[in-house]
């Protein structure tokens, strides 16, 4: 895709999102196969925030990569993996398991920094996704804040597919009231501050319903 087109697309998100009630929504750009140039693109638009799935890609990316991008891991991460990214993002959105949770405590110690992180929610409850079940959330969220090299910072999902996203709605919704309910009862040391849900086919919805992060890949950068 050309870089005229991006700025477009991103321009036409924002505008979506306003229409949306969600004008103040942070969009999260997903390069997932993406170059690094084209990534860069989504700078020039003022995005600042970019999302990467895989931790091979995303060091292949960096040295190109704009430095002043805030790098968000999205994806699945394997506890073998961490030591690669602890001095490279500044966000896991994806910490789905106190496995991950233990051994990114351990690297950032380590490493002398804290991470940032939001708990992936599989709040659809799919078999094949990652993610806490919606009842393990106040444990898990225990447990975590006693880890000094983590930060809990928020909640995340990823929906299921559909080519109906009005039929997300009930899922976002709750992921809301969850969301708002932590706010409230978390435990010290952790905040609620982001509530990143809704991709390309859902955005939309997932802003009506609360979202303040969306993760746009498709909308942005076109089909893969």
């Amino acid at each position: 895709m050309e870089r005229e087109q991006v700025l477009e697309n991103i321009l036409e998100c924002r505008r979506q999102l306003r229409q949306a009630g969600g004008g103040d929504v942070e969009i999260c750009a997903v390069t997932k196969t993406q170059s690094a140039q084209t990534a860069n693109w989504a700078w020039e638009a003022g995005l600042t925030r970019v999302g990467e799935n895989r931790v091979q890609e995303l060091l292949q990316k960096l040295p190109a990569l704009n430095p002043h991008f805030q790098v968000d891991f999205i994806g699945q991460l394997q506890t073998n993996k961490v030591k690669y990214i602890v001095d490279q993002v500044s966000r896991v959105q994806s910490l789905d398991r106190m496995a991950l949770a233990l051994e990114l405590d351990r690297r950032c110690r380590a490493a002398g920094k804290v991470m940032d992180c939001l708990v992936q929610v599989n709040i659809a409850r799919e078999p094949q996704k990652a993610g806490l079940a919606e009842e393990e959330l106040p444990a898990f969220l225990a447990a975590a804040a006693l880890l000094p090299g983590i930060r809990i910072r928020g909640l995340m999902a990823v929906m299921p597919l559909t080519r109906d996203p009005e039929s997300l709605r009930p899922y976002f919704r709750r992921m809301r009231l969850w969301f708002d309910r932590l706010r409230r009862e978390a435990p010290e040391g952790v905040a609620m501050e982001c509530l990143s849900m809704g991709m390309s086919g859902d955005y939309l919805v997932a802003a009506q319903e609360g979202a303040t992060l969306v993760r746009l890949g498709s909308a942005i950068f076109g089909a893969r």
